[in-house]
């Protein structure tokens, strides 16, 4: 810390003596040859590209792809119009429905017949599906609706 005061104390009487740069150009500037940090129209160096919050990966987002339930049940999440947006398609016993769904904290959310619905990572034995009880990586809406990976 008191390097740094040192450093811009200097910048400053040299920029009072000079008159070729401004302060702020010469503490940059100073900062930079001492080691210290990089001026603010510096780019960072390629290992440590930044990358834009949009951009990250959710946690949900590993659950892209088709899961598999009993009897023909399936859940199909893909990539929706924008990040943490997602769209599903669900097959049931009673037909096929198409959703948008919103990424919330580690869940899905939809809307299903006027309903808020919730996709959550579950363990198989909790669908409360007997054939899904010694899976692991499984998905469930509610009980007697989940999927799995095999």
């Amino acid at each position: 810390m008191n390097r740094m005061f040192s450093v811009l104390g200097a910048a400053l009487i040299i920029a009072g003596c000079s008159g070729a740069k401004t302060p702020a150009e010469n503490v940059a500037a100073a900062t930079a040859e001492e080691g210290g940090l990089p001026p603010s129209n510096a780019l960072p160096p390629p290992e440590m590209e930044v990358v834009p919050p949009s951009e990250t990966a959710l946690p949900t987002d590993a659950w892209i792809g088709k899961w598999v339930g009993v009897e023909g049940l399936a859940l199909d999440i893909e990539p929706g119009s924008a990040a943490g947006k997602y769209a599903l398609t669900v097959t049931l016993m009673d037909g096929t429905g198409r959703y948008e769904g919103v990424a919330a904290d580690d869940a899905i959310g939809f809307t299903r017949n006027g309903k808020a619905e919730t996709i959550r990572a579950v363990a198989g034995a909790e669908t409360g599906l007997k054939y899904l009880a010694d899976k692991q990586d499984c998905l469930m809406i509610r009980p007697g609706e989940g999927f799995c990976r095999d």
